[in-house]
């Protein structure tokens, strides 16, 4: 991949930020779509297939994320030293394909390894997009523009939820698989005609032509910062929760409230699609908002959602009234992503500008191998165990210990904003 030509370094309007942005934000929202349309597929396949919860949650989980994040090191690597926009466009190109050969997969071990193939490919998504934002956008403005940027997980998972169900049952899970993978090899020939590079470091004191950092010197830099590591952790806890039960929702949705894959396709659609996406978006507002006067806010707004949203959680799975449980579940589903904006925000304030591509591969190595990787992986196994004694209601009792775990990042996002204020000292010391 060639780096940014001389063309491309240039200033952009407003307007054209956020038209990348939005570009930005429809690459990731085909990355959830393509990665979770394995989520309300599982019933059939399990079926079909003859699988248990744990090879479910190894399917959605462990298998996808030990890709995703190992190659999401050495992918950020040249992420900050080439051009970023190649990098996001093949890799969309590569989970896309990945996705529609899903439905060609004979056995349980073809469908892992075309899921292997998904993870390869999306690992190459988010850590030059993140980087691309922070030169797209000044500094107080973004943590809304990440927000933004994350609130396409929620997009991704409407359409996902809400096509998934409706190909699955009038199609069947092969071809819900190709019918969401191709439309994303063509968005990647449009992300190469369309996208500009910004410039590294646009928005810094930092030159953007120094020496770029090493993977080692990136992991020593933030060996320093407890604050980053607190806020990973919290981040990565409260990923574990959504993923181990949302990953199992449709499931749950299925199993125990007997409701049909196009209904909880429309209904997770509606509710976990839109909701998520203003709980992302309320979160980085929220953080811009009060953290111009005092950066701890980006961490204290995610505690917040996190406190809110736990035993608005535990309520959703315990109660027998459907209604009763969409209801809350809109709450809860708002308060429960108000953390994943903000959290990107402050460790790229945390890093000098070479630093935010490696930076964001690290938190999300962090991030997705607890949270993608143990959550389903965890919340499948319990539900296989309890299920030996309880039934259907194993599945339910299994994410109660997942929400549960859920609680902890409160406690971590607030030592993670005592450490803030000497952490950003010292990144200005260092620049000073």
């Amino acid at each position: 991949m060639a780096p940014p030509t001389p063309s491309a370094q240039v200033d952009f309007s407003p307007r054209y930020r956020n038209f990348a942005l939005v570009l930005l934000t429809l690459v990731y929202a085909f990355n959830f779509i393509d990665r979770q349309i394995l989520v309300i597929l599982q019933e059939p396949i399990k079926l079909d297939m003859g699988l248990t919860d744990t090879q479910l949650g190894l399917l959605s989980g462990f298998s996808f994320a030990l890709v995703y994040v190992t190659a999401g090191i050495p992918i950020a690597y040249w992420a900050d030293r080439v051009n970023r926009r190649n990098i996001v466009a093949t890799a969309l190109a590569v989970w896309s394909g990945m996705t529609a050969l899903s439905g060609l997969a004979q056995n349980y071990w073809h469908l892992l390894l075309a899921r292997i193939g998904v993870g390869l490919g999306e690992a190459g998504g988010s850590p030059p997009s993140h980087s691309m934002i922070s030169d797209y956008f000044p500094p107080e403005h973004r943590g809304k523009a990440l927000s933004f940027y994350s609130a396409g997980i929620y997009v991704g998972i409407l359409f996902g939820f809400a096509f998934g169900g409706v190909l699955a049952e009038q199609f069947g899970w092969r071809m819900a698989f190709m019918a969401v993978g191709l439309p994303g090899v063509a968005l990647a020939v449009v992300l190469v005609m369309v996208l500009k590079e910004p410039i590294r470091g646009r928005w810094d004191d930092a030159p953007s032509n120094q020496e770029k950092a090493e993977f080692r010197e990136t992991l020593a830099f933030l060996t320093r910062r407890k604050s980053f590591w607190f806020a990973a952790l919290g981040t990565a806890l409260m990923a574990y929760a959504s993923y181990g039960n949302g990953n199992f929702f449709p499931s749950f949705l299925y199993r125990v409230h007997g409701m049909g894959l196009a209904e909880i396709g429309y209904t997770l659609a509606l509710v976990s699609g839109i909701t998520g996406a203003v709980g992302t978006f309320l979160g980085g507002f929220f953080a811009d908002k009060f953290g111009q006067k005092d950066k701890r806010w980006y961490l204290w707004v995610p505690m917040w959602g996190a406190l809110i949203h736990i035993p608005l959680a535990i309520f959703v799975l315990i109660t027998p009234n459907v209604n009763a449980l969409i209801g809350v579940l809109i709450l809860s589903n708002i308060s429960g992503a108000m953390y994943l904006g903000p959290c990107i925000a402050i460790s790229h304030f945390l890093v000098p500008a070479h630093m935010r591509a490696m930076t964001s591969a690290i938190l999300f190595f962090v991030l997705n191998m607890i949270g993608l990787g143990l959550g389903p992986l965890a919340t499948g196994f319990m539900s296989d165990a309890f299920s030996v004694h309880y039934g259907v209601e194993g599945l339910r009792y299994a994410m109660l210990v997942s929400a549960c775990i859920g609680g902890v990042p409160v406690i971590l996002f607030y030592l993670a904003a005592k450490h803030l204020r000497k952490d950003l000292a010292m990144l200005q010391e260092s620049r000073d």
